[in-house]
C-alpha cells in the first residue's frame, strides 16, 4: 500500500510540495489547501485518522498545531533557508531592484542566513534589516517591522516568508518578494517524512530482487576478436555489477553469460537510487564499457513475489528498447524508468494496476507502453504525429493510424491540435492523454 501523507498548507507552498512529490512514488498525498496559515492546524489535525504523516507549509502551523491538538502520527514542515532567498534574490536583482543604494528588509530567516546568501551572490555591500524578534511572530508584527525599514530608507526591497506578509505589504505599495521553499529544500523534508512512518520502518528490510542483464550482448560476443577478449569482457562486467552490488550490501549471481541476479533490502535500495530516481551502475557501464543495460527490479512480502515482479520488470525494460530500468512493486504499480546512461526529462510517478489494465484492455501491449514511458521520461513529450509515433513504436505509419484510432476509441488518446506543414496538408498531433493526465 502506499504510504498517505496529509500535506497542508496555502495553494503557493502546496503545489510545489505536490509538484516534488511526483519524484516520491511511495507516497499518496492528501492535500488541504488552506487560505491562511492559521487555518492549517485544524485542518491538519482533521487528517489524523486518514494519514501516517503530516506536512505543514510552515514551522508556524506546526507549532500552532503542537499547542492546539497534539497528534499521534509525525508532523514535519517544509522549512526556509537561504536556498529560498537565493532565487528571490536572483529575480529582485535582474529586475533591476537591487541597485547599490538598496537596505533589504528580511523576515522568516536568521541573519546568519541572509548575510551568508549575499555573501555568496557577491551582494554583501547591500545593507539588510533582518527581524530579530520572537520565531513564531505574529504577521502584524512582521508588516510593522517591514513598515518601519521602509520609513527609514528612500530605496527597500522587503523579503518575507509569510503570505499574509506579502499582501499586507502590497497593500501598502512597498516592494517585496515572498520566500518560497526551494525544491532541495522540500525533498529534505520529505525523505525525513519518509524515514518518520511506521510503513517505511517496517518495509526497510523487505526484500529487493534485481535483475540486470546486458543489451546486445551476442552482437558484441560476435565483434570480439578472440574467445579471449569475451572472457575478459565477461569478466570485466561481472567486477562492475558486482561492485554495484556491493554498494547495496547485496547478495550477486551470474545466472549466464549476460544476466545477473541480485538480492537487497528496500531501505538501502531506496538510499542508493535516491528515492528510485538514478542507477549508477548503468551510467558506470556506458562510460568504461560502452555498453547498456537492462534492468528490473521487483518488491514483494516474499522471495517469490519479489522475484516475479522483478523478471516482469525487466521484460518492461527491455521491450523499452534496453538502456531503461523499471520497478515492479507489490501492489503490481510500476514505477519507471529511472534515469540511466541517459538523462531523464521528468521522473515518472507510478503508474497504478487499473491505469495499466485499461491500456492493456485498449490492445496497448506492454512494449508499447514501455517504449511510450522510456521515450516520455527522456524527452518530456505527450505529443506526437503519426510518422512520429510510427518511428518511436518500429512500426509503419498504417500500423500507427490503426493503433492511434485502437486508443481513441478508448478514450487514451486525444486530438490535440493540427501542425501547419510548409507543403500539404496540416497534420494531426495526437495527445496521450491517460498518461498526460496522470503526470502532469
Amino acid at each position: 500500500m502506499h504510504i498517505k501523507i496529509g500535506v497542508v498548507g496555502t495553494e503557493t507552498v502546496v503545489s510545489r510540495v505536490l509538484r516534488v512529490l511526483n519524484a516520491f512514488p511511495s507516497f499518496e498525498p492528501v492535500v488541504r489547501v488552506v487560505g491562511q496559515e492559521r487555518e492549517a492546524p485544524d485542518a491538519a489535525a482533521a487528517l489524523e485518522d486518514e494519514v501516517e504523516v503530516l506536512l505543514l507549509s510552515g514551522p508556524a502551523p506546526q507549532r500552532l498545531l503542537k499547542e492546539k491538538k497534539p497528534v499521534a502520527v509525525p508532523v514535519h514542515h517544509v522549512p526556509l533557508t537561504g536556498a529560498g532567498l537565493y532565487r528571490a534574490l536572483f529575480e529582485a536583482q535582474r529586475a533591476g531592484r537591487l541597485g547599490p543604494e538598496a537596505v533589504l528588509s528580511v523576515d522568516s530567516l536568521t541573519r546568519t542566513m541572509a548575510v551568508r546568501t549575499l555573501r555568496d551572490l557577491s551582494l554583501d555591500e547591500l545593507t539588510v534589516a533582518v527581524y530579530e524578534g520572537p520565531s513564531y511572530a505574529s504577521p502584524d508584527k512582521l508588516v510593522a517591522h517591514h513598515r518601519k525599514v521602509a520609513a527609514a530608507h528612500d530605496c527597500v526591497f522587503t523579503f518575507t516568508g509569510v503570505e499574509r506578509v506579502a499582501e499586507e505589504l502590497a497593500r501598502s505599495d512597498i516592494p517585496h518578494a515572498l520566500l518560497l521553499p526551494s525544491d532541495e529544500d522540500i525533498i529534505v523534508t520529505l525523505e525525513r517524512a519518509l524515514l518518520s512512518t511506521e510503513s517505511r520502518k517496517g518495509k526497510e528490510s523487505q526484500i529487493v530482487v534485481g535483475m540486470v542483464t546486458v543489451d546486445e550482448f551476442g552482437k558484441l560476443v560476435q565483434r570480439s576478436a578472440s574467445e579471449h577478449e569475451i572472457q575478459k569482457l565477461k569478466l570485466d562486467i561481472h567486477r562492475m555489477v558486482l561492485d554495484y552490488v556491493e554498494s547495496l550490501d547485496g547478495y550477486l549471481t551470474s545466472v549466464g553469460g549476460d544476466e545477473y541476479l541480485f538480492f537487497t533490502t528496500r531501505g538501502i535500495f531506496e538510499r542508493e537510487t535516491g528515492g528510485y530516481k538514478t542507477i549508477p551502475l548503468a551510467k558506470d557501464a556506458n562510460l568504461s564499457y560502452g555498453l547498456s543495460l537492462s534492468i528490473g527490479i521487483g518488491f514483494g512480502a516474499t522471495a517469490s513475489e519479489a522475484g516475479s515482479n522483478a523478471r516482469s520488470a525487466l521484460r518492461k525494460s527491455v521491450a523499452a528498447g534496453g538502456n531503461a530500468c523499471f520497478i515492479v512493486r507489490e501492489d503490481r504499480t510500476l514505477i519507471g524508468p529511472l534515469e540511466m546512461a541517459d538523462p531523464v526529462a521528468s521522473i515518472m510517478a507510478p503508474l497504478d494496476p487499473q491505469l495499466l489494465r485499461r491500456a492493456e484492455e485498449a490492445g496497448m501491449t506492454g512494449a508499447y507502453l514501455s517504449k511510450l514511458l522510456a521515450y516520455m521520461s527522456r524527452h518530456g513529450k505527450y505529443d506526437y504525429q503519426v510518422h512520429e509515433l510510427a518511428a518511436m513504436l518500429n512500426v509503419t505509419v498504417r500500423s500507427a493510424h490503426r493503433l492511434l484510432l485502437q486508443w481513441a476509441d478508448a478514450g487514451l488518446v486525444g486530438i490535440a491540435g493540427m501542425e501547419k506543414m510548409p507543403k500539404g496538408r496540416p497534420r494531426q498531433v495526437y495527445r496521450f492523454s491517460f498518461l498526460a493526465d496522470h503526470y502532469l
